[in-house]
């Protein structure tokens, strides 16, 4: 049998691996366009590579995806954050967790997932070729014709194809999968920080605060968690969540809006208030600025007491009804502009990609092209930060692999 997987990436490596182990007498080939392999599993988690997520509970996990919760759901049943684990830590990867619950090698050195998966191919013997791009799939009776982006190189034929050329910033990227037949979802950027151009926000760099509330005025949109001020405006697992779950709504409204800022962390105004009259009760004498509370830290709390217009050297038993007021509006309802958004680090992930009604997810393979199967990012697919892309990648990999 002859397996041809398009994509030398995270999903590539791991469907290939998994086809030959399943398959062991099949003659395995990865083609990959670029010169380098596994580019992204290098740059991820800063250089770290942010391997899976540490929750254990399928429908936890599930809901890290704002596309693609319901299938995966049925195929973490099949392989997930545990088998995860257990894979790499088989294959001399040692990993650890951390408080916010992403896995790290522990060698804090993407190298280490890099060198794991390109051994793993050398020990099977999977053929990996780079620069050869494929331009189109032909079906052939029962297998299915290759042709290559180069001239000189002829098409060729296999019995299976597994894609997992990972996701395309423009729809033309799909073309070659809807000619096959293949529906294909709109692709938008997902995972991106907010740009605030015009607001004073933006001197705090470098400042996060543990647990904001953030919304995107007139749509449901919400998110909570940490945030942190960038120089371009807000990042943190609080944006990037927000902009995962409205990748396609912030698209429409062509990333300009208006987004709601809670520093104090609680959704009842009423308890905000209650807290800062403490403060005024058993710290009269005290100055604003010698008083932070809900956690937040000193350059945030300076800030807001300046965006509610209240001197840092006013006493708390000083505010008085309007000075009260004002803050608890700061904290609670703080709005900045957001003009445009910026690429979280070097990690470009898109919502959209191949729908998934073209494929059957007990096996990965095409409704629409027998023989053909998807893994990753090329499918309409997309998890929030913490582990979760990578995960789907590894889940679909997996079950393309066993080409049942």
């Amino acid at each position: 049998m002859r397996i041809a997987v398009i994509g030398g990436g995270a999903a590539g490596f791991f469907s290939a691996i998994a086809a030959k182990e399943n398959h062991p007498n099949a003659h395995v080939i990865i083609y990959e366009k670029s010169q380098k392999v596994l580019s992204k599993v290098k740059v991820s988690g800063g250089g770290r590579c942010n391997v899976t997520n540490g929750t254990t509970s399928i429908s936890e996990l599930a809901q890290g995806y704002p596309r693609g919760e319901k299938q995966l759901k049925k195929a973490f049943s099949v392989f997930n954050t545990t088998h995860t684990r257990d894979w790499y830590e088989r294959r001399g990867v040692e990993l650890y967790t951390q408080n916010d619950n992403r896995v790290f090698p522990k060698s804090d050195d993407s190298q280490t997932i890099v060198d794991c998966l390109s051994g793993e191919t050398k020990r099977l013997g999977i053929d990996v070729q780079l620069g050869i791009g494929i331009s189109s799939i032909e079906k052939m009776e029962s297998q299915l014709q290759l042709t290559f982006t180069r001239d000189k190189q002829k098409p060729r034929t296999f019995d299976k194809v597994i894609v997992a050329t990972g996701g395309s910033p423009s729809r033309k990227g799909f073309d070659w999968l809807e000619q096959l037949g293949h529906k294909i979802e709109e692709p938008v950027p997902s995972l991106f920080t907010f740009n605030m151009p015009s607001e004073s926000v933006k001197d705090l760099m470098g400042v996060s605060v543990q647990n904001a509330l953030v919304n995107v005025q007139g749509t449901k949109l919400k998110s909570d968690g940490p945030l942190l001020i960038t120089h371009w405006g807000m990042s943190g697992p609080a944006i990037l969540k927000l902009s995962a779950f409205g990748a396609r709504i912030l698209s429409e409204i062509g990333y300009k809006f208006s987004a709601q800022v809670n520093w104090a962390g609680e959704v009842n105004n009423e308890l905000v208030m209650n807290q800062l009259r403490e403060i005024i009760a058993s710290n009269p004498n005290k100055l604003l600025s010698n008083m932070k509370p809900f956690g937040l830290p000193e350059r945030m709390w300076l800030y807001v007491l300046s965006r509610s217009e209240l001197p840092a050297t006013k006493k708390w038993n000083e505010l008085g009804k309007k000075g009260l007021n004002k803050l608890v509006n700061t904290l609670t309802n703080d709005i900045y502009q957001v003009k445009g958004k910026t690429t979280f680090k070097e990690e470009f992930v898109t919502c959209g990609g191949v729908s998934l009604d073209s494929v059957n997810f007990k096996t990965m393979e095409s409704r629409a092209c027998p023989n053909l199967y998807f893994a990753g990012e090329v499918l309409d697919i997309d998890g929030i930060t913490g582990g979760y892309n990578f995960q789907a990648a590894w889940t679909t990999g997996f079950i393309a692999g066993k080409l049942n």
